[in-house]
């Protein structure tokens, strides 16, 4: 939330600097994100007043005006204009020649000279809101009120050396989305006096009333509204409320809408103003019903069912019930008659709704957040008094209907309970003072509070609330920061266990990046991707595209690959070690177990693009499933397998299931082609994903000697089937090996003229080598005829001619 410092000091002005002052919110809970000057620096601007304004004799778009500065020039300045609001009568603002103005589109200050344009002579140059950096707004000059006095400093009569705090409120204050309630926290945090609220005094001239009938107490609690006749839509909105809305970052739209967004910002109240005479007959306050549309202010039209609340005529709906107004009733400059509504919309009655729409406004953040209902009358007669102030008109009585209001129930708090939490010694009269500032009714017994909330605070419900409130106030900072004192005891790290940081570190130095994505999914990826029917469901999710749970990292990481590849990358390699969530009936509720919900940890890794970085010494070619496999080979305990096996995320012909003594560990593939165009690839990325607790687990590294007897090396060349893997030819191998075989490694397989229709040719290396004693012929003769023998028996093996 945005406003100026000036307002606030307006409620309540202690005597602290502005950095001061943002500091103490800070502390206390209200982060200010950002304090800004209302003005970039500019010098030499002054209000000026157009005396006379005529066609430039040598150009249609340009006028020449006779500028009055009053005792800033001995005689009216002539300016050449091409603002197309330039008339004589208006003020407005006037860079004598000498000033310098906000730094343009170049970076640099820009200096006023005495020019000529288009033959004519010109001493001044007259500004719009945008070249004095007020505002964006640069239609045309910015006029001034009539009562401006000319020749006065611009930046003291618009208080541009005011200051902007951009204020960063957790959900839980929705009690200070406002100024008056951000007051309320600086006079409780330093004590300075309040002013009270601002308010308004209506005279009730007219009998009329508009029915209103509340049908749905679950969604209003509380309904006012007054009729306003003969207002005066096209009167201007005053210099000191339109000042007041840029400063808070909102825009000057028209007198009715500026005076009921002010009072939201001044007060925390969304009202709504409706054009009287288009309403039909009387108002229901209900659900809507399925089937019902409604075209709303912003020119979206929605469609509605039984969730969504609203507000209707006897003709069709008329509003999104504390979200945003119909355009069918939407007050224009040719309004005459309205009627003006302020009611308490129950939040979980708002929550979610516009977020169904995918918009959000500023009535609908505060109403899912709470508002109070106590002050509806009041701020109702704050703003109408205002919208008779300057639109004039005359007004009827207030409707007020109280259906289903909150109750609000005392909160005990223990003094001790509250010292112990907080760590210092705040004294009971000190919580007593703090609550007196908050506004808080309390009752003091020996060793308790007893505190009613007010109506405006929807965040104090339990014990904890109130020991926060005696913290933040009493200020964080004064809370000294004192270490825990505990006997320091080194534990022993099992070398057989792998920490998670030393699993990431590995990855990491096989040219990997970690990601960190978010464990909600889109509901498509779940289906589409990973085939999964079932997906678990977040009951309010932050948004549409992250509904579900995800029950695997790899989306995730393409995500990441097309947003990296978006931004002309050409070799993305990115992991991820995290948890997926998998439907399991045999898991039950634990302090970090939900029932029905297993959470096992995943390391998945994605590479896409070249094996390597482009170089002189390396071709350039894609990365393909065996570099992956040897990244993760170097990771996998020993005894790992590959088989082949499908996925449906991944290419039927280029996958494989890994797995450990026959126990699944996880998956590696290239992605399945037609998942390329959901992710906008244009090649395919070879990804893996693997349980993490297998691989914590590593052998402890066992002494071998080092050999002084000659290494024999054998090459044999078999012939099988093309189903055979390599992998079983190896491990058959293994199987009939004689001790002092040291490797059996396949260096080579090759298909294609000279061999059998389908067969292929394994080319396998087989290392020998004894620690005492140099090895005979007829050993290794034997023992390659042994195992020759055994992979001939198991797998029809035969040697390569």
């Amino acid at each position: 939330m945005q406003f100026s410092v000036s307002w606030l000091r307006s409620f309540c002005n202690p005597s602290l600097t502005t950095d001061e002052l943002a500091h103490a919110l800070t502390m206390a809970g209200l982060e200010v994100e950002e304090v800004t000057p209302a003005a970039p620096p500019f010098t030499g601007v002054v209000v000026g007043e157009i005396l006379a304004c005529e066609k430039h004799p040598n150009a249609d778009k340009l006028s020449l005006c006779t500028v009055n500065v009053g005792r800033r020039a001995a005689a009216p300045l002539q300016i050449v204009c091409g603002a197309p609001n330039a008339r004589a009568g208006i003020k407005i603002p006037c860079a004598l020649v000498g000033a310098v103005l906000p730094p343009g589109a170049d970076g640099q200050p820009f200096a006023i000279k005495p020019v000529k344009m288009r033959g004519v002579e010109s001493n001044g140059m007259l500004c719009s809101a945008r070249e004095l950096g007020i505002s964006s707004d640069h239609a045309g000059l910015l006029e001034l009120d009539t009562q401006a006095p000319v020749g006065a400093d611009i930046r003291d009569y618009l208080a541009l050396n005011d200051s902007k705090f951009l204020i960063k409120l957790t959900p839980n204050k929705a009690d200070c989305l406002s100024v008056y309630g951000v007051a309320r926290e600086v006079h409780a945090i330093t004590g300075a006096p309040l002013a009270p609220p601002p308010s308004g005094e209506v005279k009730t001239t007219l009998t009329d009333v508009l029915p209103v009938k509340v049908l749905a107490p679950d969604l209003c609690g509380r309904f006012a509204g007054r009729v306003l006749r003969g207002v005066d839509a096209k009167a201007p909105t005053p210099a000191w409320m339109r000042e007041r809305l840029e400063k808070s970052g909102q825009r000057s739209i028209s007198a009715l809408v500026d005076i009921s967004n002010y009072v939201m910002l001044e007060l925390g109240r969304p009202t709504h103003v409706f054009d009287l005479d288009r309403v039909q007959g009387k108002l229901e306050v209900r659900w809507g019903k399925t089937g019902e549309t409604l075209k709303l202010l912003n020119g979206n039209t929605v469609s509605l069912d039984e969730e969504v609340g609203v507000i209707a005529d006897d003709r069709a709906v008329e509003s999104l019930a504390g979200i945003m107004g119909g355009d069918s009733t939407a007050v224009s400059l040719d309004t005459k008659n309205v009627y003006v509504e302020a009611a308490f919309w129950h939040p979980t009655a708002i929550q979610g709704r516009a977020r169904r729409f995918n918009f959000s406004t500023d009535a609908g953040h505060r109403f899912e957040r709470g508002v109070d209902w106590a002050s509806i009358p009041a701020h109702l007669d704050r703003l109408c008094a205002l919208i008779l102030d300057i639109c004039g008109g005359q007004a009827g009585p207030l409707d007020d209907q109280t259906i289903n209001v909150p109750e609000r129930k005392p909160v005990t708090m223990r003094v001790a309970r509250a010292q112990r939490v907080i760590g210092v010694p705040v004294t009971a009269d000190d919580m007593a003072s703090i609550f007196t500032r908050l506004g808080l009714t309390h009752r003091r017994t020996a060793e308790t509070f007893i505190v009613t909330p007010p109506s405006y605070r929807f965040d104090i419900e339990i014990e904890e609330d109130l020991i926060e409130e005696i913290a933040r106030i009493h200020g964080f900072d004064n809370i000294p920061a004192r270490p825990p004192v505990a006997r320091a005891a080194m534990h022993a790290k099992r070398e057989s266990t792998r920490s998670l940081h030393e699993l990431r570190a590995a990855v990491a130095a096989a040219d990997y990046f970690e990601t960190i994505n978010y464990s909600f999914v889109d509901e498509r990826w779940e289906r589409e991707l990973l085939g999964n029917a079932n997906p678990i469901q977040l009951l309010n999710p932050i948004a549409s595209q992250m509904a579900v749970m995800r029950t695997s990292l790899i989306p995730g990481l393409l995500a990441s690959i097309q947003y990296n590849a978006s931004h002309k990358a050409d070799r993305v390699r990115v992991f991820e070690l995290g948890k997926v969530f998998l439907r399991d009936p045999s898991v039950t509720d634990g302090e970090l177990a939900v029932a029905g919900i297993a959470q096992p940890l995943r390391l998945a890794g994605a590479a896409w693009g070249g094996p390597v970085a482009e170089q002189w010494a390396s071709g350039k070619r894609a990365v393909d499933f065996f570099d992956v496999k040897a990244d993760l080979l170097a990771l996998l305990p020993a005894g790992a397998k590959f088989s082949v096996a499908e996925h449906p995320l991944l290419h039927p012909g280029r996958s494989a299931r890994i797995s450990i003594g026959g126990v699944p560990l996880g998956w590696l593939g290239e992605l399945h082609p037609r998942h390329l165009a959901a992710f906008e690839l244009t090649a395919a990325p070879v990804v893996f994903e693997l349980d993490v607790a297998p691989l914590q687990q590593r052998p402890v590294p066992v002494h071998l000697p080092v050999s002084k007897q000659p290494l024999v090396r054998r090459d044999i060349a078999l012939v099988v089937a093309h189903a055979v893997p390599s992998e079983a030819l190896t491990a058959s191998l293994h199987e009939a090996a004689p001790p002092f075989v040291r490797a059996v490694e396949v260096f080579d397989v090759y298909r294609g003229a000279g061999l059998p229709e389908g067969k292929k040719s394994v080319a396998i290396r087989v290392l020998m080598q004894d620690t005492e004693r140099t090895l005979a012929d007829n050993e290794i003769e034997g023992a390659c005829q042994r195992m020759l023998d055994h992979v001939q028996q198991q797998h029809g093996a035969t040697l390569r001619a």
